[in-house]
C-alpha cells in the first residue's frame, strides 16, 4: 500500500511544479514510509510515497512502459497480477521487475482503459500517457483505496488524500456547507462531494481521463443484479414470502466456502510479514480460521478493547486465537489515549470521523505494525449479507406500516403519534418513535433518519438558525436515496438496502479502515471484498443473508465446523465505544470548550443555546446524546485543523465529574 499525488497542466507545468508535487507527496509520507519518488515532465509531475511490500528491491514508483513513455503511480494490491503478466509477456512486453505495478501500465499498453477489467485487487491508480498528453485515474470496484481530485484554471490535481491536493498551495480550503445536512445524519457524503469545495473523490467502481482540458469519468463496474444471476441460484431461489426459508443446499455454500477460501488464499500475497485483526465476532473469525490454515506458522492476531469492562470483549477473541492456534497480540486503551488521540485522526481523516470505532482501529494498527506490515480484516460482510440489526428491523417496521396504514386514517394515525407515544414509558416511548407507530413507509425515514447520527429533527434544533432550512430530507438523503431506488434490476426491499448500504455507507467503512490504518504505515486487506466474492452474494436470495432475525445466514453454514459455536451463533455487537459515557463524565467539560467557546460561535453553524441543552441533558442522562455530540464535536475540529489551517488540535483535559455537576447546577 502506498500514496500517490500529482499534477497534470493542460499548457504546461510551470518552475514551480515539482516542489509542490513533493509537498503533495511527503504529507502524506505515512502511506510510505519506506521510499519516495518523483517524475516530471512538461506537462505531468507524478509523486509516490511506497510502502513496500511486493517486490522489495525492484518495484519503485513512478514506473514507466519499456520506451518511458507511459508512467504509473498506483496505491494498493493487483492480486492476479501474475496471471495478467504471462498474458501480457505472450504479447511481447518485457518486465524489469517482478512488481504488480509494472503489471498496471504493460494492461493499459495492451488494452488501454479496459485494461481495469483484468486486474482483482484493491487499487487506486494514475497513468500518465506523455505522447497523448492524457491521464488516466481508476479507482477499485468497491472503493477500498481513496483517491480525490480537483480542477484549478489550468490544471487537475490528485491525491490518496485530501491533504495532499491541499498541500499543493493551488487549492484554498473552504467547507462545503451543501453538504452539511447529509454528514451530519449519515456521516458521510454519498456522492463525488467531499467536505471541501472543489474537491472531489473518484467513486468506487469508476474511471477519470483527463484530456484536453476535458474531464470525463464513466462507470466501469457496478453489482449484477437478479437479472444477472446463474441459473443455479435462480432455480433454488425461495420467495420473500414463501413461508418458512428453503433448506440451504449444501453445493451453495460450498460455493461460498470456496469463493471466500480463494479471496483469502489472494491475500497472502506478499514479501513481508502477515496478520490478522481479530474482534471475535464471526466476520473476522471466519477469515482469521481460514487464513491459520493457509500459512506455515502460527498467525498474529491483533485485537483492541476498553478498560471500561462493559466495552471489553476480548474474551471473544482469545477464544478464537485458542480455537485456531493463533498468537494473540492486545491492546487496552482508555478515555485519556482516546480523546489524546483524536485531533491527530482527525487530521489523518481529513473530513470529520464518521465513527467513535476509528479510534481504537488507529491503536490496534499501531500494535500490529510492531510484528507486521499487511493485516487481513473482516470488513464488508455486513453489507453483503445483512449482518447488521437494522436490517430486520427496516424489515418489520415495512411490513408492519403497510399494514397499519391500510387500516388506519392518516388523522388516527396522527393522532396516535401526537398523543400517545408521548405518555408511554420511557423506554416504550423511544422504541415507538423509532417504529412505523411514529414514521413515515419512506426509505428516507425508516431506513435512512431512523439510523442517523443527527437525524434531521434534531438538525433543526441544533444548527443555527440560518442553516436549518437546509436540513431537508432531499440534501440529507437524496444521494443515498438514489441507491436505493436503482438497486441495478434488484426488487426485494433487502436488495435495495443492500445495495444503499454497500454504495454509500460501506464507503465510508473502508475510509475508516484505509485512513487509521495507514496512519499507523500498515496495509489492510478485506478478503469479503473480492469482486468476485461480491458478484456471487449479490445474487443469492434474500433468505440466505436474513433468516427472520438470524442474519448472514449463508457464512455461518459456511463455517460450520471450523469455528466454535459460541461465536458462529453470537449476536453482531459492532464495536462498542464509552464514548457516551465519558461525556457524561469529564469529558462532558471538554466537549462543552470546544462547542461553545468564541470560534465555535462567530462560525456560525450551531445554535450555542440549543447545544447546551444537549449537553447538559445528557450529562444528567435525561437523554442519550452521544451520537449527536460526537459529530458535533467532530465538525468543529475539522474546521479548525482544515479550514482555519490551524493544523492538528490539542484537546483540553478532562473536568471532574464534580466540576460538571456544578456547572450543570449553576
Amino acid at each position: 500500500m502506498c500514496g500517490i499525488a500529482g499534477i497534470v497542466a493542460v499548457d504546461g507545468l510551470d518552475q514551480h511544479a515539482p516542489s509542490r508535487a513533493l509537498r503533495m507527496r511527503d504529507v502524506i509520507t505515512h502511506r510510505g514510509p519506506d521510499e519516495a519518488g518523483l517524475h516530471c515532465d512538461t506537462h505531468a509531475a507524478l509523486a509516490h510515497r511506497r510502502l513496500s511490500i511486493v517486490d522489495l528491491s525492484s518495484g519503485q514508483q513512478p514506473l514507466s512502459n519499456e520506451d518511458g513513455t507511459v508512467w504509473v503511480i498506483f496505491n494498493g494490491e493487483i492480486y492476479n497480477h501474475g496471471e495478467v503478466r504471462k498474458e501480457l509477456e505472450a504479447h511481447g512486453h518485457v518486465y524489469r521487475t517482478r512488481s504488480d505495478t509494472e503489471t498496471i501500465v504493460h494492461a493499459y499498453e495492451q488494452w488501454g482503459e479496459e485494461c481495469v477489467h483484468r486486474f482483482r485487487g484493491m487499487f487506486a491508480f494514475a497513468i500518465w500517457d506523455a505522447p497523448k498528453r492524457r491521464l488516466l485515474l481508476v479507482r477499485d470496484r468497491l472503493g477500498i483505496k481513496p483517491l480525490y481530485w480537483t480542477r484549478t484554471p489550468d490544471a487537475l490535481l490528485f491525491g490518496s488524500e485530501i491533504k495532499a491536493i491541499l498541500a499543493s498551495g493551488l487549492v484554498e480550503p473552504q467547507a462545503n456547507q451543501a453538504v452539511l445536512p447529509e454528514v451530519l445524519s449519515t456521516r458521510y457524503t454519498s456522492g463525488s462531494d467531499t467536505m471541501f469545495q472543489g474537491i472531489h473523490k473518484l467513486l468506487p467502481g469508476h474511471l477519470l481521463v483527463f484530456e484536453g482540458g476535458a474531464i470525463t469519468t464513466r462507470q466501469y463496474w457496478d453489482l449484477p443484479g437478479r437479472g444477472e444471476q446463474g441459473a443455479g441460484v435462480a432455480a433454488h431461489r425461495s420467495g420473500p414470502h414463501s413461508g418458512q426459508p428453503s433448506a440451504l443446499p449444501p453445493d451453495f455454500v460450498g460455493q461460498f466456502r470456496a469463493l471466500l477460501e480463494e479471496s483469502v488464499r489472494l491475500r497472502l500475497m506478499a514479501d513481508v510479514p502477515l496478520g490478522m485483526f481479530l474482534s471475535g465476532g464471526i466476520d473476522s473469525s471466519a477469515i482469521g480460521a481460514l487464513m491459520a490454515r493457509m500459512i506455515d506458522r502460527p498467525l498474529q492476531t491483533f485485537s483492541v478493547a476498553f478498560k471500561d469492562r462493559a466495552f471489553n470483549e476480548l474474551g471473544y477473541a482469545r477464544q478464537v486465537a485458542t480455537a485456531i492456534g493463533a498468537v494473540s497480540h492486545e491492546i487496552v486503551i482508555d478515555d485519556q489515549d482516546f480523546f489524546g488521540a483524536l485531533p491527530k485522526l482527525v487530521w489523518h481523516e481529513d473530513e470529520p470521523i464518521a465513527h467513535t470505532s476509528s479510534v481504537p482501529l488507529y491503536f490496534v494498527s499501531a500494535l500490529a505494525r510492531q510484528h507486521v506490515t499487511v493485516v487481513l480484516t473482516g470488513e464488508g460482510s455486513d453489507e453483503l449479507l445483512a449482518g447488521y440489526g437494522k436490517y430486520p428491523r427496516v424489515a418489520w417496521n415495512w411490513r408492519a406500516g403497510t399494514v397499519y396504514e391500510r387500516m388506519m386514517p392518516v388523522a388516527v394515525r396522527s393522532s396516535i403519534a401526537r398523543a400517545v407515544i408521548p405518555i408511554l414509558p420511557a423506554k416504550l416511548a423511544r422504541y415507538a418513535r423509532r417504529s412505523f407507530l411514529a414514521m413515515d413507509r419512506t426509505p428516507e425515514a425508516m431506513f435512512f433518519d431512523n439510523f442517523a447520527s443527527i437525524r434531521l429533527a434534531d438538525q433543526q434544533r441544533l444548527l443555527a438558525p440560518a442553516l436549518r432550512a437546509a436540513a431537508t430530507r432531499e440534501a440529507a438523503y437524496g444521494s443515498s436515496l438514489g441507491y436505493f431506488n436503482a438497486p441495478n434490476g434488484s426488487s426485494t426491499l433487502l436488495d435495495r438496502l443492500l445495495y444503499a448500504d454497500i454504495k454509500t455507507y460501506l464507503i465510508e467503512l473502508l475510509m475508516k479502515q484505509d485512513q487509521m490504518s495507514m496512519a499507523a504505515s500498515i496495509e489492510s486487506r478485506v478478503p469479503f471484498l473480492d469482486h468476485k466474492l461480491v458478484e456471487f452474494a449479490a445474487t443469492l436470495p434474500d433468505e440466505w443473508k436474513l433468516n427472520g432475525w438470524t442474519t448472514k445466514r449463508v457464512l455461518r453454514e459456511s463455517m460450520k465446523g471450523l469455528l466454535p459455536e459460541t461465536i458462529l451463533n453470537r449476536p453482531k455487537m459492532g464495536f462498542p465505544v464509552p464514548f457516551a459515557n465519558w461525556t457524561r463524565g469529564g469529558w462532558n467539560g471538554v466537549a462543552r470548550e470546544v462547542l461553545l467557546d468564541r470560534r465555535s460561535r462567530e462560525r456560525g453553524l450551531i445554535d450555542p443555546q440549543a447545544v447546551d441543552r444537549l449537553l447538559t441533558d445528557h450529562a444528567a442522562g435525561r437523554t442519550e446524546g452521544g451520537d449527536r455530540i460526537w459529530s458535533l464535536l467532530n465538525l468543529e475540529l475539522w474546521h479548525r485543523t482544515f479550514i482555519d489551517q490551524e493544523g492538528i488540535q490539542t484537546l483540553p483535559h478532562a473536568h471532574s465529574v464534580a466540576e460538571i455537576g456544578s456547572a450543570a447546577a449553576a
